[in-house]
């Protein structure tokens, strides 16, 4: 589970795989770091541009199929997943126009074009605008060559407000738009091959960061500091760090976590979160575990909570709602005594949701998520266990659909003792 409103970005270099070998200095905040960790993802290959190219026209497949003229797009994971462009989002505006048929036309600022073209893998239009002008004659002119082309405009769902209403004014009407999710969950719901494998490095690197924390982890210590071995360990490994939850003792029982600052005692429950990427594609593991002598109620609730994760692998089922994976997780932690409808005490959170090119993506495995499942999809599964005032539990590991059946990118804890 991602934490979009407390997670820190501590560091942005690291990929990874694999367990760490032993061998390292156990270190204390007084003593030195540990012996570097090797990087585990020096042979990972970037998605290739005919990869991209062979995206650009199943989006265009899927544009005509549904009667869409154009799909516009601005800066963000979709306009790097069809093009390779990796470019932040800002006041100025950075985006695309996909036709349904023909070339595609990437509008950014005159000065940031050798920028963009250092990532753009396909070949495209790239169209430039000075500070006194505006994006959005460019993204409408594009869209005017293509008039011959019936067909709403369909806008990328995560597109902000002023960008397809800066287009949409100045076509003046002359084009229905619609929600471009069809499209984009069209494309990006299923991974290939190659997206498996880098999906595979940043858990590889994830798990490895974790099981070298995990013999790291001393009595004292803060959040901080636990996150500080975390973060660098995601680095050595060669993942870039993309968030990273530690949730101590009370605060475990917060999925997101608490302000208020907890350290390592004996009896501490620890709730580890933590994902990076490798060459744009996600991790997401969770860990608990108690330091020291657990308690028969830590031990019952980490077992409850590992029991729900083999049941959502359980109930996936090829074609099935991915809603019924949530719901049959659910079912067996009601009949256990735990609360209804998402209240707490008990799970209070979807059990699981997509990831890719994002750490949340659909489909999501709540049950009111309809989706058929099928090969190629792509989720975490978490059924955490939430006492407020006291702790809380949760297990992830990601997993993907192939027509044999779920396969987990990790394997699942083994016990509380052996959490890794």
């Amino acid at each position: 589970m991602k934490d979009y409103s407390r997670r820190e970005f501590i560091g942005t270099v690291g990929l990874g795989a694999a367990a760490v070998a032993t061998g390292y200095a156990t270190p204390s905040r007084a003593a030195s770091q540990p012996a570097p960790l090797r990087a585990l993802t020096d042979s990972t290959m970037p998605i290739a541009a005919s990869e991209r190219l062979a995206r650009i026209s199943k989006l265009q497949m899927l544009m005509q199929t549904h009667g869409m003229a154009a799909f516009l797009v601005e800066a963000g994971s979709s306009l790097e997943y069809f093009t390779g462009v990796k470019w932040r989002r800002s006041e100025r505006t950075t985006a695309a126009l996909i036709p349904a048929q023909g070339k595609f036309v990437i509008v950014t600022p005159y000065f940031e074009e050798p920028s963009i073209r250092e990532t753009l893998q396909i070949d495209g239009d790239v169209r430039t605008w000075k500070e006194d002008e505006s994006p959005f004659v460019l993204l409408a002119n594009a869209m005017r060559e293509h008039a011959a082309i019936r067909g709403m405009l369909a806008i990328e769902p995560t597109t902000r407000f002023f960008i397809w209403d800066g287009v949409n004014k100045l076509l003046q009407g002359a084009r229905e738009i619609a929600r471009g999710d069809v499209l984009v969950s069209g494309c990006r719901m299923y991974k290939s091959a190659a997206e498996l494998a880098l999906m595979q490095a940043a858990n590889n690197v994830t798990i490895a960061a974790i099981r070298h924390l995990h013999s790291h982890v001393q009595r004292g210590m803060s959040t901080s500091d636990i996150r500080t071995i975390l973060v660098n360990a995601t680095s050595q490994l060669g993942g870039d760090h993309e968030f990273s939850l530690v949730l101590l003792n009370e605060a475990s029982a917060f999925p997101h976590g608490s302000d208020k600052p907890q350290t390592v005692r004996s009896g501490s429950t620890i709730l580890i979160d933590s994902g990076c990427t490798v060459h744009g594609y996600q991790s997401d593991i969770s860990r608990t575990w108690v330091y020291g002598d657990a308690s028969q109620r830590q031990r019952d609730l980490w077992n409850t909570v590992k029991r729900g994760q083999e049941l959502a692998l359980e109930n996936a089922k090829l074609g099935a709602p991915v809603g019924t994976i949530d719901s049959a997780v659910r079912s067996h932690y009601e009949s256990l005594g735990w609360s209804k409808d998402y209240m707490l005490p008990g799970l209070s959170h979807r059990t699981g949701h997509g990831i890719g090119m994002d750490g949340h993506e659909a489909p999501y495995l709540v049950r009111s998520d309809t989706t058929p499942l099928e090969p190629g999809m792509c989720f975490s599964d978490e059924p955490g266990l939430y006492v407020p005032g006291e702790f809380g539990v949760r297990l992830e590991d990601c997993w993907y659909m192939t027509g044999q059946g779920p396969k987990t990118f990790t394997p699942f804890a083994k016990s509380l003792d052996e959490p890794i």
